[in-house]
């Protein structure tokens, strides 16, 4: 019995051993192909933020690699077991629009007239987040500003694909603005915001709705650090901040991929750019270009990409790409001109950065009012830091502030 003992706990020794060597062994990897750049304050802040991120996904990789669940779950899963207790200032509540589960939060001070209402959809590249993990955001910008604020838990890839995500948040703002009356908001006065893959999804849902007669125009839209094409993954901003905390490169691409084909079998090509005809390539080049981002954004260097072709069949596999639903920074003017005022912020760190700048430059071409709020020390993911205990950023404060 005393060997059997001595054995068990060898291995449990070597199993945690050979544990910590896995997840130490990662970061080590991810590390050597990351970067602090010396704007960042409070650098040490992010790298641990990114030892965490990088610690789960390891740990998620390991289960799922002996069976007991997929590392996709085991991170969503460690993102959002976080619950928050009863709020002083606000009434939360959920609740579902049209099936999407959706958390609505209402100040409980009275108001003598009607309030803002803001749908808000969350960030996390289609696949991660949820209604927790933005559940201090939400109850800041409701707080703050005193607004309705309803956050929308739509359906996440790689399960769910393109345009599963969007549909939701359309189904839900379009069934909000039906019954405003219940909540007490202006129907003038309804706003669509979202952060990285949600103010993908704001922008969409904002364009969509531009259109119709059958429901008061939106009042404005809030995209935080917005991911709004695919087409072009070799912008200034994609190679300056290519390995910077918390979204590579890479990273963006592949879930970029993952929301449209719940796959990433195509990424070497999407990240070459040799995903899109040169003809349409070509074609959208008068709003997808290096050449419309203003010349101080390249000081840090940047060398223009040699367009390349691609094979029918990889085209195939990602044309829905073209689609404004998807990359809301390729719809038509007519379409842009009647899109409402507009905030937009951006992070010098952040590989999302042009995409900011080119939609900003597309809704002020078509008569836009756009409001701009750059955060010359930010990076990807400051805004959920802003209140993240002793991990927060002062520059996560202040978009914030900004937002409200």
């Amino acid at each position: 019995m005393a060997v059997v003992y001595t054995l068990l706990v060898l291995f449990l020794a070597v199993f945690v051993a050979g544990f910590i060597l896995l997840v130490m062994g990662a970061i080590n990897f991810d590390f050597s192909n990351s970067e602090i750049p010396p704007g960042v304050k409070q650098p040490v802040k992010l790298r641990i933020i990114h030892i965490i991120l990088i610690s789960t996904a390891v740990v998620g990789k390991i289960l799922e690699n002996i069976g007991i669940c997929s590392q996709v779950s085991f991170v969503r899963y460690m993102q959002g077991r976080k619950t928050l207790g009863a709020d002083p200032k606000l009434i939360i509540k959920d609740a579902c629009f049209e099936k999407v589960p959706v958390r609505i939060y209402q100040p409980k001070v009275a108001s003598a007239s009607q309030r803002r209402g803001v749908m808000f959809f969350h960030g996390g590249g289609w696949i991660f987040g949820s209604l927790e993990t933005h559940e201090k955001l939400c109850r800041s910008i409701a707080g703050e500003s005193e607004s309705v604020v309803v956050s929308v838990g739509y359906r996440l890839a790689p399960e769910h694909k393109y345009p599963a995500a969007y549909e939701d948040c359309l189904n839900a703002t379009i069934h909000f603005m039906k019954n405003m009356e219940h909540y007490g908001v202006d129907p003038a006065n309804v706003i669509v915001c979202g952060d990285s893959a949600g103010g993908n999804l704001a922008a969409a849902v904002s364009q969509t709705l531009a259109g119709r007669s059958d429901l008061p125009k939106l009042r404005a839209q809030i995209l935080i650090y917005p991911g709004l094409q695919a087409l072009d993954f070799n912008l200034p901003s994609y190679h300056q901040n290519r390995g910077v905390p918390l979204l590579f490169r890479e990273r963006a691409a592949f879930y970029m991929l993952q929301y449209l084909n719940g796959n990433a079998s195509n990424l070497e090509e999407v990240l070459e750019g040799s995903h899109i005809p040169i003809d349409i390539k070509l074609n959208y080049r008068k709003w997808v270009s290096p050449d419309n981002i203003p010349e101080k954004f390249k000081v840090r260097g940047y060398k223009p990409h040699v367009v390349l072709d691609c094979t029918t069949e990889v085209y195939e596999t990602v044309k829905r790409f073209c689609e404004p639903n998807l990359c809301p920074l390729l719809a038509e003017d007519a379409i842009v001109q009647q899109l409402p005022e507009t905030f937009i912020l951006t992070c010098e760190y952040d590989v999302l950065r042009d995409d900011g700048l080119l939609y900003k430059k597309r809704l002020e071409d078509n008569g836009v009012r756009v409001t701009w709020y750059h955060l010359e020390d930010g990076f990807h993911g400051v805004i959920n830091s802003f209140n993240s205990d002793w991990l927060s950023f002062s520059s996560g404060k202040r978009g914030l502030d900004n937002i409200v």
